[in-house]
């Protein structure tokens, strides 16, 4: 507590009792009796008493003191346990019920009741008093409750002191975990951190260390739902998950992956296909950019010199050069599908090979000092090593046998 107990337990005049009057409702709340809190307060009976009920003068020499009440704000929803509900877990405990059992009976989860039990119970005696569980669980339900960083001036200090070195408040709270093993009022989570930073009306820790986070913003900026996504093209994409089961599976040929590889500064780029079914590689030149016109046009290009039924759709991810598939798919009669945000895996015949091509187009050159030569010999030596998923036959002869028939 904070505050010491008198162990001379004489008069001592008319010394106002407030941290004493605190600590006795406190503890009262906890469950003791009122006798017990006296005790451990150190004061007398009739003075708990006189806190609880209030007091008056009979001769009316001095002013009359109303009771002291606590108060509470009321149960709340359902969705919390109720007076009802504590009585009927303390009645079921008494009767050695399990913990599930009642559980079921209350229509609740087994952690809701093991929880309220663990929280609620007596602190010395262990036993669960339902109206005192109840007189807790309600003054702990008022919020906005003091924040664990304002509360304690030894962990603010240490996480503003980091935060003026550029700390970030992940790396803070490692820190703290890792100075401050045995501490627990020491360890925060960086939401926390975030929120002492952020959210108005806390005031844990200076704005101007706002500024210090990475962002630099003094102000939280909210992140778009999935569902709440502006449209990325002005032709709506069709999505992976409509395309045809006999894409997935790979036993239909002609279905297609696509995507670019990037040379140094975003300067210059290649596209890529590969076929599904053979892993059959065929590259683009984008000499010229990588606007969405000019993919289109080198996409168009290279689907007509292939048979009509070996090129079914196209896969691709959410790449701004395919802004223009809707005009793709008239000139050509393609269907191109596109994958999840951030969702790499859905393309993953075309993720390897853009690996393999990375031995001949290394990341930070200039992709458009090579040739359309180059371009399809380097096609044509990947085309030409065999695979070990095609029971090591080659792409080019997997793809011969299906022209053949």
């Amino acid at each position: 507590m904070d505050f010491e107990i008198r162990k001379d337990r004489k008069p001592q005049g008319t010394r106002k009792l407030t941290a004493e009057r605190e600590a006795y409702f406190r503890l009262m709340q906890q469950g003791y009796s009122s006798t017990e809190a006296c005790r451990i307060v150190g004061v007398n009976v009739r003075t708990g008493k006189k806190w609880r009920n209030g007091h008056h003068s009979p001769g009316g020499q001095r002013k009359a003191v109303p009771p002291i009440h606590v108060e509470v704000p009321p149960s709340g929803p359902s969705r919390y346990l109720r007076e009802a509900d504590r009585i009927h877990i303390a009645d079921r405990l008494r009767e050695k019920v399990a913990i599930r059992k009642i559980a079921a009976e209350l229509g609740r989860s087994p952690s809701t009741i093991s929880r309220e039990i663990a929280r609620n119970r007596h602190p010395v005696n262990g036993q669960y008093r339902p109206h005192a569980a109840q007189a807790r669980a309600d003054a702990r339900r008022p919020r906005p409750k003091p924040g664990k960083i304002g509360q304690n001036p030894e962990l603010r200090d240490f996480i503003q002191h980091h935060l003026g070195r550029k700390w970030s408040p992940e790396q803070i709270c490692q820190a703290l975990r890792a100075q401050f093993p045995d501490r627990p009022e020491m360890h925060v989570v960086h939401e926390t951190v975030y929120q002492a930073l952020y959210v108005q009306g806390r005031g844990e820790l200076r704005r101007e260390l706002a500024a210090a986070l990475r962002t630099g913003r003094a102000r939280r900026k909210s992140h778009r739902q999935a569902a709440c996504r502006q449209p990325r093209f002005v032709t709506p994409m069709v999505m992976i998950s409509e395309r045809p089961a006999e894409v997935e599976d790979r036993a239909v040929p002609g279905h297609w992956e696509g995507d670019l590889i990037i040379g140094k500064d975003g300067g210059s780029a290649i596209g890529t296909l590969v076929e599904r079914a053979t892993r059959y590689v065929m590259l683009l030149h984008l000499a010229e950019g990588r606007t969405a016109e000019q993919v289109r046009d080198a996409l168009v290009t290279i689907v007509q010199t292939l048979p009509g039924h070996l090129v079914r759709s196209l896969t691709w991810d959410q790449g701004s050069e395919m802004a223009a598939h809707g005009s793709f798919t008239l000139a050509t009669d393609i269907p191109v599908y596109f994958c999840d945000p951030a969702s790499p895996w859905q393309r993953g015949s075309n993720e390897n090979t853009n690996g393999l091509l990375r031995q001949y187009f290394p990341k930070g050159t200039d992709l458009s000092a090579h040739s359309p030569e180059q371009l399809a010999a380097v096609a044509a030596e990947l085309n030409g090593r065999p695979r070990k998923t095609l029971g090591w036959e080659t792409p080019a002869e997997r793809l011969h046998k299906l022209l053949a028939a």
